[in-house]
């Protein structure tokens, strides 16, 4: 029988609390990624990959499969690039298929589309994940649902502003106008706050993102376990 919960979503932690009330559980937020090297220059990262300087790019990394949305980024894209002023706005996607891959190809061949992707659909090994993510001006979290993302301690890592929606424990994790954007789960919104975020800039978002990855050490997750063991060792 389990004694006590850790969890790394506060949505989670709340549903946990409807199942076993009388289990004790605290929430700590998922520690940062640290094995993926240093942060990097934009310029080394850019020219590893083969993308222009003067490109402004947002991010989708991961596993691609539906939850994540990647098809409202592409359709934000459209949206994006109705509007004039945003032609240097380009979507670098980063990550393998995890499902069939047919669901976005007329989105990837539209021509109101295509012309601003980098289309990297393939296994990122270890070692280029820092290019990756260095190489971004933000990363774009465009999920239809979630409890937590491992993509935006990774994000929190190589200091990179996000944009994500409104479901699950993202926007916690993101809080809106500090750390990012927070966007309402569809195209039209996705596509505002991406001008949004460039109307801003980068600069404003970066203070408060240093001062927020404080809360994502494993120094924290250590103390949570050893805590909560020392508080059932006392009750026992």
């Amino acid at each position: 029988p389990i004694d006590a919960f850790i969890n790394m979503s506060e949505k989670v932690l709340a549903d946990l609390a409807k199942m076993v009330p009388q289990k004790p559980a605290r929430f700590i937020a998922h520690p940062l990624y640290d094995n993926f090297g240093p942060i990097v220059s934009m310029e080394e990262s850019r020219q590893k990959l083969q993308i222009p300087l003067e490109d402004k790019i947002i991010l989708f990394f991961g596993f691609i499969r539906k939850y994540k949305g990647l098809d409202m980024a592409l359709e934000a894209i459209r949206f994006l690039h109705l509007q004039p002023g945003f032609e240097a706005v380009k979507l670098l996607i980063a990550g393998e298929y995890y499902e069939d891959e047919k669901h976005y190809a007329s989105l990837l061949q539209d021509p109101q589309i295509q012309p601003y992707l980098y289309i990297h659909t393939h296994f990122i090994p270890d070692s280029m994940v820092k290019y990756y993510m260095c190489a971004a001006d933000c990363v774009i979290q465009p999920y239809r649902s979630a409890t937590q993302s491992g993509v935006t301690p990774l994000a929190y890592h190589f200091e990179k502003p996000m944009i994500v929606t409104r479901v699950g424990g993202l926007p916690d994790m993101v809080p809106d106008r500090k750390v990012g954007l927070v966007a309402d789960p569809n195209p039209e919104d996705l596509a505002q706050k991406i001008k949004e975020y460039f109307q801003i800039g980068e600069e404003y978002f970066l203070s408060h993102l240093r001062e927020e990855k404080k809360r994502y050490s494993w120094a924290r997750m250590v103390e949570a376990i050893t805590s909560s063991a020392q508080a059932l060792n006392s009750s026992n």
